[in-house]
């Protein structure tokens, strides 16, 4: 028997491998093996099972398998095929996002060497900028050390040959080594008796005489019945020593063994299950979505609810119809921030059968819920973009979440997929409804919607009675001349502040940028302080009285003078969230505020702890960046403020309109999710655009009529497919060099794609790599699946590995672009 294995690699074909007789029964298409992988030994998954193969050269064999049950279905394989073709990676590297990270096994080199020798040939080396100086340098202080570690701290990949130098010398040896699995089952050491009540009760006379150690242990068992308790919690219950249980053991009263527990990822955050009675628009969404769960058919559905209209209820609901069925159901939300929000309230409908799935979670608490849900314990699963990976199987209903959201794409790994449009694949190929829900639907969706591809439905108004708020734009330019500013605040909106806090209603304020200024300028030579590493300012963080660069996360301490010229004479601009707090606590000294950005919430529980404290009214006023604008509901929120509402409207980016417009809709709809009336201030420079004159109106569908008109007349999504080539490279000319060959490879393409000719990104140096650009435009009316576009770039790829002597440069391509930066 033969198997064909992809492995987590860029190679777009499958390796074939012989099937040892001890492994026929556990290989199946969709479990996990280990196999030989040239000079490595590799984690890969079998895609394919036969009695035969047209292989001729050498047939290596499987080593292990790692997997009890196949870990991918057949329709989940066909779903991750999609994704490979699409987004234009090899199956293998797809097929990674299907299993939680650190489950893998796999071979690396280690080099083991003698500190005191390495020192003394170090010494004697006369080249100290050659490689085998760094490399002795590298080893001097790591007797112990991976060759990927290695070749990192040397700068360069090709150290072979002077290993193999220094190994026959005897400096060091090289070993290859099977890496164990990082994440594995827990176990946990439990106690549970032995003999039954009569034996041991007729033993206590004496065991209180001579051990009453053992008597405290044997007491608290009983109470507990027939329950096995967790021998950490019993000794801690008895205060008393190990070997008082050992000798329990020893005289056949009890036994200890190893139990699998799981790690389950708890959140502080709650609510209470409240009697919903649903509207008269949300029924009339349910009613339509529901036949299609029921028939299992598929579907996508766009629904544009107002903020405060019930979205979430209508989830419910729509869940409830699909877990009757005995479907499963996949909720995704965009940030890490409306999680704790959401799943409280799946949890209280649903119970145990609802998982978690988001990066805040520790990788064993990931890996136990991924096994939770393979095995068909966990039904529901509600979590961030990466929950879309999660092996549910029988799906019966997706929802999107705040589609609109950037965050369901991938920016930095490979592959660089939207979570959103692969949602709706995997509805397809699951034959069941997709929902998309927003307040503000990208522009992409509603154009699907009005052209057919998706049905539209509406909650035009908000439940329990509530009023969308009043919002006003106060214009900062303005106020300053009349002396109506105080620090980063209008006068407007501190009164509006200081009026809230007196009736103890709730309050956010959005800054989107983290940080205390967002930049250090220095008045006699005109430079700002730049990262290292990135061509971008550092910014200042007063909580740590450091510069950060908020890119690579390089960090300095504070400086008094110029870095380029040595002046005292250094301004701080901009306006970050730490500013917004500082000056908060300044106007108002009593009043409990806290702020939820990247920065504060790296604590676990953090986040659900300050939502938790904010919804009982124990805190006053957030301070954030779009994490507090997107899907949180607090009843008490009457008041929402933005800073500064230019933020993301000056980006130079075919998505800034659109972005700022849903923003500042998504943070207006926190205020007034009640009886009680809310109120919204967006401070702003310019107060005339039309972008903000569309939010001031809750004017959706001008902005939409408006901006559609813009992208076909520019030529942008919806009406083309975009991708973007990017190079990377430490040095500026072979980056460059790059760009300009891979742009040679696409000229065959030029009369049906419009490409543009390699150019700087804007951040034109990142992480210490010098980045070049290809924008690539293929129309909706003569590609409308964007296949001329991926056959393109991979002709493309071909060509330029061909040509061009800058093989060596990183090469990434983006299918469907969230950004052009």
């Amino acid at each position: 028997m033969y198997a064909e294995v992809v492995f987590p690699l860029p190679f777009r074909r499958s390796f074939t491998y012989e099937i040892p007789s001890e492994f026929i029964k556990y290989i199946k298409i969709g479990v996990r093996v280990v196999a030989p992988f040239g000079k490595r030994t590799l984690t890969g998954f079998v895609i394919n099972i036969s009695q035969s193969t047209n292989v001729e050269e050498e047939i290596k064999s499987i080593k292990e398998v790692i997997d009890e049950v196949p870990v991918i279905n057949k329709t989940s394989l066909k779903f991750y095929e999609w994704l490979s073709e699409y987004y234009l990676c090899s199956l293998g590297e797809a097929l990674k996002l299907a299993v939680p990270t650190g489950t893998e096994i796999e071979s690396k080199k280690m080099i083991y060497s003698d500190r005191d020798y390495v020192q003394k040939i170090l010494s004697e080396e006369k080249n100290k900028k050659s490689i085998r100086h760094k490399i002795l340098l590298a080893i001097l202080d790591k007797p112990e050390i991976s060759l990927n570690s290695l070749q990192k701290a040397v700068g360069t990949k090709n150290i072979y040959t002077q290993l193999r130098n220094l190994q026959e010398e005897g400096v060091l040896t090289i070993s290859d080594e099977l890496s164990k699995p990082k994440v594995r089952p827990k176990k946990e050491k439990f106690v549970r008796l032995k003999k039954n009540l009569a034996e041991l009760y007729s033993s206590f006379p004496e065991l209180e005489r001579k051990s009453p150690n053992q008597i405290k242990i044997l007491l608290v068992m009983l109470q507990k019945g027939n329950e096995v308790l967790p021998l950490a919690e019993l000794l801690h219950k008895t205060e008393t020593s190990k070997s008082s249980i050992d000798s329990l053991v020893k005289k056949g009263f009890v036994e200890i063994f190893e139990k699998e527990v799981e790690r389950k990822y708890s959140e502080v955050y709650s609510e209470e299950i409240k009697n919903f009675k649903l509207t008269e628009h949300q029924q009339k969404v349910i009613d339509e979505i529901t036949p299609k769960i029921e028939n299992n058919k598929f579907q996508t559905f766009l629904l544009h609810g107002i903020t405060g209209s019930g979205k979430t209820q209508v989830y419910i609901e729509l869940t409830k119809k699909a877990f009757e069925k005995g479907k499963s159901v996949l909720i995704l939300v965009p940030e890490i921030s409306l999680t704790p929000q959401m799943a409280s309230r799946f949890f209280n409908n649903f119970g145990d059968t609802v998982s978690v799935i988001h990066s805040r979670m520790s990788d064993g608490e990931r890996f136990d819920a991924w096994r939770k849900i393979l095995r068909g314990k966990s039904k529901i699963v509600v979590g961030a973009r990466s929950a879309l990976f999660a092996p549910l199987d029988n799906i019966g209903l997706i929802v999107v979440d705040e589609e609109h959201d950037s965050s369901y794409k991938q920016q930095d790994l490979i592959p660089r997929y939207n979570a959103r449009d692969s949602a709706v694949v995997l509805g397809q190929l699951f034959s069941c409804p997709v929902v998309l829900g927003s307040a503000t639907p990208s522009i992409e969706s509603r154009y699907n919607a009005e052209i057919g591809k998706y049905i539209y439905l509406q909650l035009p108004e908000r439940i329990d009675n509530a009023k969308m708020p009043n919002i006003i734009s106060v214009n900062v330019i303005v106020e300053e001349k009349k002396g109506r500013m105080q620090g980063v605040f209008s006068k407007l909106l501190l009164d509006k502040i200081e009026d809230r806090l007196k009736k103890k209603e709730g309050i956010i304020l959005l800054q989107n940028r983290r940080g205390f200024s967002t930049q250090i300028y220095c008045e006699d030579c005109g430079e700002i302080e730049i990262c290292v590493n990135c061509s971008v300012p550092l910014v200042y963080h007063i909580n740590k009285n450091i510069l950060q660069c908020h890119y690579c996360g390089s960090e300095k301490k504070i400086i008094d003078s110029c870095s380029t010229c040595g002046s005292i004479n250094l301004k701080h601009f901009g306006v970050g969230t730490e500013k917004v707090e500082d000056e908060l606590q300044f106007f108002f000294p009593n009043a409990v505020i806290k702020r939820i950005d990247s920065d504060s919430i790296t604590k676990k529980n953090y986040l659900g702890n300050i939502l938790l404290s904010f919804s009982k009214g124990e805190i006053d006023i957030l301070v954030g960046t779009q994490m507090v604008s997107k899907g949180l509901d607090f009843p008490r929120v009457t008041l929402v403020g933005v800073i500064s509402a230019e933020n993301t409207l000056w980006l130079p980016d075919f998505r800034a309109d659109e972005r700022t417009f849903q923003l500042l809709t998504q943070v207006a709809g926190r205020s007034g999710r009640s009886k009680t009336a809310g109120e919204v201030i967006i401070q702003t420079k310019n107060d005339k655009h039309f972008v903000i004159q569309k939010v001031l109106l809750n004017d959706y569908e001008g902005f939409y009529k408006r901006e559609l008109l813009d992208r076909e007349k520019h030529g942008y999504p919806p009406f083309s497919k975009l991708a973007l080539i990017e190079t990377k490279d430490k040095s500026d000319s072979k980056a460059k060099g790059a760009a300009l060959d891979f742009r040679k490879a696409l000229r065959k393409y030029e009369k049906k794609l419009n490409i543009s000719e390699p150019t700087t990104a804007m951040i034109y140096k990142l992480k210490g790599f010098y980045r070049y650009q290809i924008l690539i435009k293929s129309f909706r009316k003569n590609d409308p699946s964007g296949k001329i576009l991926r056959s393109a770039i991979l002709d493309a790829i071909i060509e330029f590995k061909r040509i061009s002597r800058y093989r060596d440069v990183k090469l990434f391509y983006d299918i469907d672009p969230q950004s052009i930066m």
